[in-house]
Order: C-alpha cells, then structure tokens, then sequence
C-alpha cells in the first residue's frame, strides 16, 4: 500500500545527538502529516523506526531569527523543554542556512529559550531564571530544600528544581554503578509530588565545581545525558552549598559545563553533533498512515 501522501515530496529528517543524547530533527513544513503519539513512538523505535530519545519539531519561522520548537519523547508525550536538543536546532538552523548570526530565539513549552553558538560544536544556552517550587510541584508551601521523599520502600533527601520542566535531585545513597534507577525511576517520576511527573536525578558532588549523575527522564527512561537534568542538579548542588558555580556535570555521555547567577539565571554550555540525514521511505511512510 502506497501512503496517502505519495506526490507530496520526500520526507526529511536529520538525526542529531548531544553526549549520545539522541533526537530526531524535523521541519513543521517539511511533514505532511501530523505527528501523532502513535507515529512519535513508531519514529523513536529503535528496531521498526528511525530510532532516538525523542523528536524535535521546528515550526516556521516566527522572526528574524525566532522560530517555535516542540519536543516530544519518545512515549508520543511532550515535554517543555529539552537541554541538549536546543544546542542541536540551534546548529542545525545555522549549517541550513536559516538564521545569520551566532543566536537564535526558540519558543519552547517552557517559553523562550537563546542558545548561542560557540566554536566547533559547542553552544551555550540561556536556560532562563531555575525555580524551586511552583505549579510543578505539590505538598509544598515553599522552596522545596533538601526534603524527604518516599518511594518503593525507600526515604531520600531532594531538590525540586524546575528549569522549564520538572526535577527531582536526589543525593544518591549508593554508589552510582550501583543505583537500583530502573526500578526506582519510575516511582519517583510519578511521585503525587509532581502533578505533571518529573525527571530523576542520582548525583554525587565530586569536588566544589564538580558533580556525576545518572538521570531517569520522564518518558524516555534512562539517558546518556540530559541538558536539563546537569543544568537542574548544578542549582541544586550550588543551593544547597555543596558546589560552587561553575559547575561540571559529569553525565554516562560526557561532561556539561553549567554557570549558576546569583539570581539563578543558568547558562549550560555543551556539544551538539549531526549524526546523518535521510529521507523517510514509501514503505515506512506506508507505516504512518
């Protein structure tokens, strides 16, 4: 069976990745379907579909150098807001030609995000102001420091950070290696703290600019890195006195270079590389109908 949309032109897509963070990048006016979480899901699978973390999708161009961007993971959920992904549409615009300078305004759910361009495949981006509590976070009155949690049997100390979307910095009791995440990620992620699930951090601080994580992401599940978990566990560790701006958050993928304002407005500084580009075939298309 042929999909509906033959004639249409070719389907294209590029595969980009941050510290093995991978998403797939698409342009709004380059799809001629809607991206559905049944055909999220299909696009993300690693054995039927193009594989990844999640998609990237850029709107149409909102401004000089403004575009919208919509991030989705790879269970066909949204998320506010995606770290490594930003670096990566921000390279993309520029190798395509599409933006002149070395900045770019992202509309995000998160609201607006500037990632700028640095040398090789570096960039750094303006994470915005972090917040320690908020309509992300419930059984709170205020900032949410070092509390408890409870989850599968277990009590943990916290941080709640929301930097664009929700996180859960936990001081891990174990040696990272030895974190049970598969079994307790899930629990925490959908924690009746967190109305709208949260990201997992286990983290131990290595030195006072320092730190080495392992994130559970909410809907992805365990990731070799993520912009947003480094830039969140960074606040909390300079919150809580245990590290000192800037700090470098050492993730499964590589390293993340975080600076934390006294206002807690948060710079996070990493790579972002293109794996490869293709066009989706008429049999796989076939699949999306």
């Amino acid at each position: 069976m042929q999909p509906q949309w033959q004639g249409l032109g070719k389907v294209q897509f590029s595969k980009w990745q941050g510290l093995g963070n991978n998403y797939i990048v698409l342009h709004v006016e380059e799809l001629p379907f809607e991206l559905t979480p049944e055909r999220v899901r299909l696009l993300c699978d690693r054995n039927l579909g193009i594989g990844s973390d999640g998609i990237l999708l850029i709107g149409e161009r909102s401004g000089p150098a403004r575009f919208p961007l919509r991030i989705f993971n790879p269970d066909g959920s949204e998320a506010e807001m995606c770290g490594n992904g930003v670096r990566m549409v921000a390279r993309k615009l520029k190798m395509e030609g599409l933006i002149e300078g070395d900045t770019v305004v992202l509309d995000t759910g998160a609201g607006e995000i500037i990632p700028k361009l640095g040398e090789g495949y570096q960039v750094t981006v303006d994470m915005g102001i972090a917040r320690f509590g908020g309509e992300k976070l419930q059984g709170f009155d205020s900032d949410c420091i070092e509390e408890s949690l409870n989850a599968a049997g277990r009590s943990f100390t916290f941080t709640f950070v929301d930097v664009g979307n929700p996180h859960a910095i936990i001081q891990s009791p174990w040696p990272l290696e030895l974190v049970p995440l598969h079994e307790i990620g899930p629990v925490i992620e959908e924690h009746k703290y967190f109305p709208r699930k949260a990201n997992v951090e286990f983290v131990k601080v290595l030195g006072e600019h320092d730190a080495k994580v392992r994130v559970w992401e909410r809907g992805v599940g365990e990731t070799r890195a993520c912009g947003t978990g480094a830039t969140a566990t960074a606040v909390a560790l300079v919150r809580t006195g245990q590290c000192i701006s800037p700090v470098t958050v050492e993730l499964p993928g590589g390293k993340l270079v975080v600076e934390v304002k006294p206002d807690w407005r948060v710079f996070m500084t990493g790579p972002a590389e293109e794996i490869y580009h293709g066009d989706l075939s008429l049999e796989f298309l076939a699949h999306l109908e």
